[in-house]
């Protein structure tokens, strides 16, 4: 056989091979559409099952909330001022409850400044409370809030407040670190000589005042910590001395005025005037 006779009868039994495969039936689209239609109905009776059967098992009564652990600080609470306050809002059992309106509900209680909440298998819930700490009354003297150590203002019964000397402090809201700040500062200083800061007052406008606790009021006029520093730096370096002077204590000292480029105005008590203060 040569090579084209070779090649021929290759094609022919090629071709009688390809004659051999039966024809696969093609099935009709209407059965096509009714079996696709079969296997989604099964798939969705199945999902319904598991999911109402999940859902039977999250609902068990196993699952409801009933210990909520409370750590950290609990000075100004307990567990049933926190279990009326709180109880009430949370909503679900250990796997539907929203920890982040937990949260929510634990810092709406008074004095609570932050809660950090975690569930523990299979009905528990772990609350770790911060509280916060008092140092400062905010606003005039009928205003019931008060400033944490971080400068917050929050409202709470001023009642509660275990320290009774605690100073008050004035300005806008948004300013009550900047207070803060300035009453730390400034505290340190007065206590050279004896004295405590009773209050500190930001004006709108941005004009610093301090009442000691003698009753004396000091005006410092506009400026950041570290300006207005400087010049009660210079107040009570020199203040003793023109004090000496006069034969008087600290403790005559009525008011002050720092506002003055070059020096300061002072009001004893027992002198009528006092026209012109000390200059450097």
């Amino acid at each position: 056989m040569n090579a084209q006779s070779y090649v021929y009868s290759r094609r022919n039994h090629q071709r009688l091979n390809y004659a051999q495969v039966p024809e696969v039936p093609v099935e009709p689209l209407d059965v096509k559409l009714m079996n696709m239609a079969s296997s989604v109905l099964l798939l969705g009776c199945v999902a319904l099952l598991g999911a109402a059967g999940l859902w039977a098992l999250i609902r068990n009564p196993v699952f409801a909330l009933t210990d909520i652990s409370v750590s950290g600080d609990v000075q100004h609470n307990n567990a049933v001022t926190l279990s009326a306050n709180v109880t009430p809002k949370l909503m679900g059992n250990f796997f539907t409850l929203d920890l982040l309106k937990a949260r929510r509900a634990f810092e709406s209680v008074p004095w609570v400044r932050r809660a950090v909440i975690e569930r523990k298998f299979p009905n528990q819930l772990l609350v770790q409370l911060e509280e916060h700490r008092a140092v400062a009354y905010w606003g005039g003297g009928a205003d019931s809030r008060l400033v944490n150590s971080a400068g917050e203002v929050f409202t709470a019964n001023t009642e509660e407040v275990d320290n009774d000397v605690l100073p008050r402090l004035e300005g806008p809201d948004s300013e009550s670190p900047l207070v803060l700040e300035m009453y730390k500062a400034l505290s340190q200083q007065f206590e050279l000589i004896n004295l405590n800061i009773r209050g500190v007052e930001l004006s709108g406008r941005g004009s610093w005042r301090l009442t000691l606790d003698t009753g004396s009021e000091i005006e410092l006029g506009r400026g950041n910590v570290e300006e207005i520093g400087l010049k009660v730096k210079r107040f009570i370096e020199t203040l003793t001395h023109v004090l000496n002077k006069l034969d008087k204590r600290v403790a005559s000292l009525e008011s002050a005025d720092l506002r003055h480029e070059n020096g300061y105005a002072i009001r004893l008590h027992g002198l009528k005037t006092m026209e012109s203060g000390t200059r450097k």
